[in-house]
């Protein structure tokens, strides 16, 4: 008897500045996964119609790519998966029609439309191995709060702007490199600031070619170890110097706005445009002094209405996706008071919490498993959330025997989704029956 014919699908992700082509099989082995971001000169965010143009001169290379470096062809793909959205518009238009409609019908393949917060948190749980956690997905568009009992359902989110685009917009403000993210590089000027000032007195800064932080307790004190070369005559000797032990960087009162299960970001971005900016300028701050208070009032917000969630849905363990969700200072609180409860944090470095192809392979072929497919008149892409009732009803039952990390208890609840653009006001809408129908915040409970 013929051996069973393993399912492999094609996933692009192009929602934002990231184009990426995974290559994944139904039991959740990556084949390959390249991905190229769109870098933009610091200061400044990403632009649709350049982004888009970006995602088109690197998209035929990533999906070359990926077929060698996954040692397959087109005729071993068995469907092709897309970003339909929430996110931009312009970049989204790649993945839907540049690749998917042209290459479904150059290869006879099906298509399969993939919501992006839900392939984030699949791809969590299927690399972590997660099984029940209370899900916090926090990226540059999407900041949002989420369980899994047979249907997603969200109990929260920002009111305003998500918190990957309120940490983008502050590196903006004092021009962080965007390279690899301002998120990353906010982090970075956090713990590396006093190394760079003090280093000035030994060594030439501009020599140094690695960094490690020894120990960081809660950027109370700072142990250095700075590796750098040394010009001697014809030689290059490398050479180590240990800081002596610094203090850390000083915390200021930035607005903290937690209502119920939802949080506000901009009230920050406000406070750091009108007020801090005169506070340096005057030297009674530094960059590493916003920097560490942002990212810890930031971080403090979402721990709270976390575990808020937790309390509300009795779950102990807690699953962190998306861009932001590479934050390690994110990462310790939120595992920290997940000890304190008895639980567990499941959590992914930047291989799979940025945005990738990856993930969007992996959830439409879950779907694709079961007959699910997307018609090519379909195949379009929105900015929005409210046209998603199809993936979001997604049954886990239905591919539950293909994937034994998702053996959560079964009940059927309605959908509540909330997506934050950064250009567009948050929208929420309950799944009731057919429809889908406005839903105010006040009616969280």
């Amino acid at each position: 008897m013929a051996a069973k014919k393993t399912l492999i699908a094609v996933g692009f992700e192009g929602s934002a500045n990231k184009i990426g082509v995974g290559l994944v099989v139904l039991d959740g082995t990556i084949l390959s996964n390249p991905r190229h971001t769109y870098i933009t000169p610091s200061g400044h965010g990403f632009l649709p119609r350049e982004t888009a143009h970006h995602h088109l001169r690197h998209l035929l290379p990533l999906l070359r790519s990926a077929l060698s470096g996954a040692g397959i062809t087109r005729a071993d793909v068995d469907c092709l998966c897309y970003t339909k959205g929430p996110s931009i518009g312009a970049p989204l238009q790649v993945s839907a029609v540049a690749a998917v409609r042209a290459l479904s019908q150059l290869w006879e393949k099906p298509i399969v439309a993939v919501n992006h917060c839900v392939a984030h948190i699949e791809m969590g749980r299927v690399v972590t191995g997660a099984e029940d956690p209370v899900v916090l997905c926090v990226s540059r568009g999407n900041t949002l709060i989420s369980y899994s009992e047979g249907k997603y359902r969200i109990f929260g989110g920002t009111i305003d702007i998500a918190v990957g685009n309120c940490l983008d917009r502050f590196a903006g403000v004092f021009t962080l490199s965007n390279d690899p993210s301002p998120g990353y590089n906010i982090e970075q000027v956090c713990s590396l600031y006093f190394c760079f000032k003090n280093a000035r007195c030994v060594i030439h800064v501009e020599r140094i070619i690695h960094v490690y932080l020894i120990c960081n307790l809660g950027f109370s004190m700072l142990k250095i170890v700075v590796t750098y070369y040394r010009v001697k005559g014809s030689a290059i000797i490398l050479c180590t110097y240990d800081l002596p032990t610094v203090k850390g960087v000083k915390f200021m009162d930035l607005p903290y706005v937690v209502k119920g299960m939802n949080v506000s970001f901009s009230g920050i971005l406000s406070y750091i445009e009108a007020t801090a900016v005169e506070k340096l300028k005057n030297n009674e701050c530094t960059p590493a002094d916003l920097c560490y208070s942002v990212q810890e009032t930031v971080c403090a917000m979402l721990v709270e209405i976390i575990e808020r969630a937790m309390a509300h849905c009795d779950k102990k363990d807690v699953l962190i996706v998306g861009g932001v969700g590479c934050n390690d200072r994110l990462q310790e609180l939120m595992r920290v008071m997940c000890s304190e409860r008895g639980g567990k944090l499941f959590a992914t470095d930047d291989r799979y919490c940025i945005d990738n192809g990856a993930m969007i392979a992996y959830t439409g072929l879950l779907a694709f498993a079961h007959g699910m497919t997307t018609p090519l008149e379909e195949s379009t892409f929105t900015q929005r959330v409210a046209n998603f009732k199809e993936k979001l009803t997604l049954k886990e039952e239905q591919y539950r025997h293909h994937n034994p990390c998702l053996e959560a208890p079964i009940s059927h609840q309605s959908v509540i989704y909330i997506a934050s653009l950064a250009f567009a006001q948050m929208l929420l809408y309950c799944y009731h029956g057919d429809m889908w129908y406005p839903y105010s915040l006040t009616n969280i409970n």
